[in-house]
């Protein structure tokens, strides 16, 4: 039977749409988008995508924490970018940054707008806590 356990990072928006940052089912955490909120549920760094980016990462960092989980063990994610050729050099900028020389599957979708005025990307992920750390 597999084991269901779901995050939260208690900011508004969570209740106001209506969903989980992420839930894990057995060995697998689903992961939604994540995007530059702050520690009060505001979002941050409008317009500035690099600053969006590493809000965004550190956001996604306190869901392995909670999972225990690293880097590593991210199999796939998907970003999505507004104005996707202006912001693809600090993209994948970011991204080797973040990941450094572990690469998931990715998928990286140029998109008109996001919720928020001023957000630039948006990240969603799979994570294998069986995979290694």
């Amino acid at each position: 039977m597999s084991t269901i356990d779901i995050f939260h990072h208690r900011i508004p928006a969570e209740d106001d749409f209506g969903y989980s940052q992420a839930i894990r089912s057995g060995a697998l955490v689903h992961v939604s988008g994540q995007l530059a909120f702050d520690a009060a549920g505001a979002f941050a760094h409008p317009d500035d995508f690099p600053a969006q980016l590493r809000q965004t990462h550190a956001n996604l960092d306190r869901i392995l924490d909670h999972y225990g989980a690293t880097r590593n063990q991210i199999v796939s994610q998907t970003l999505y970018v507004v104005d996707f050729r202006r912001h693809a050099s600090e993209m994948a900028d970011g991204n080797r940054s973040y990941f450094g020389t572990h690469h998931p599957a990715s998928t990286a979708v140029g998109v008109n707008e996001l919720t928020f005025p001023g957000q630039l990307v948006e990240v969603s992920a799979i994570v294998d806590l069986g995979a290694p750390a």
